[in-house]
Parts: structure tokens; sequence; C-alpha cells
């Protein structure tokens, strides 16, 4: 017997809920609406309502902020990755199937130096990095 629960995009959560339950603030979720990336649901008083996915969205958001890339970028890529799995069980769906670098089960980790700021040293010797 199957019900609204196991729904994946059900929305079974409160802002409040939901926030405790991946490690983050309710105005991390407001900010993961305004960046577009997930649109919860309003309960009839008007209270926002998450589901699993869109809160499976937000935890891979913060682990990419983690890594130190920007908001609107992590935004950008958790879409395209939720895209790119949509499609592969489409295919898998439609009776394809996918190789093993096809698979987007897990997403890709970020390499930790891109979030590093490198500053290079000034072209003329006779001026310090902080000197105008």
């Amino acid at each position: 017997m199957s019900t609204a629960f196991d729904n994946a995009d059900f929305p079974a959560y409160t802002m409040g809920r939901a926030a405790d339950m991946i490690g983050v603030t309710p105005a991390f979720l407001r900010s993961l609406g305004t960046a577009g990336l997930i649109e919860p649901e309003r309960s009839l008083g008007g209270h926002r309502r998450y589901s699993r996915h869109q809160l499976q969205l937000a935890t891979r958001v913060r682990q990419l902020l983690d890594d130190g890339i920007l908001l609107t970028a992590a935004c950008r890529i958790v879409m395209l990755e939720d895209r790119l799995a949509a499609a592969h069980r489409h295919i898998l769906a439609l009776g394809g199937t996918l190789t093993a670098e096809d698979l987007a089960d897990l997403p890709t980790q970020t390499h930790p130096d891109i979030a590093t700021t490198h500053y290079y040293p000034s072209p003329r010797p006779d001026r310090s990095p902080s000197a105008p």
C-alpha cells in the first residue's frame, strides 16, 4: 500500500522541520526559493511545505557552498545534476541502457582548489600587493 509519504515530491515538511532535518536555517531555505532552485508548496495558511526531493537538492547546494561555490553557481550545478538524473531515469524507463560513465547517482565531487583564492605577485618589483 503506497501513501503520499512514499512520494519524494509530496510536500510533507514544514520549514522549521525541513531546516532541522538537513541542518540549515529557515533563511537558507528561503534563499533557495529566491534563487529559483526550489519552490515549496504552500499550506492553506500560507506556510511553506517542502518535499524530500527539495530537501535533497538543498542539501547538495549546502555541500557546494561548503566547498566554496557561490550560491547562484551551486544552484545551477544542482539543477543540472537533477535534470541529468531525470534524463537518465527516462532513458531507463524507455528501455535504454546507461554505461558506468553515464550514471548520475552520485554527485560529482568538487575540487577543493577551485575555492582557494590565489594572489599573484605584482609584475613590478617596486610595488607590494597591498600598495595601490
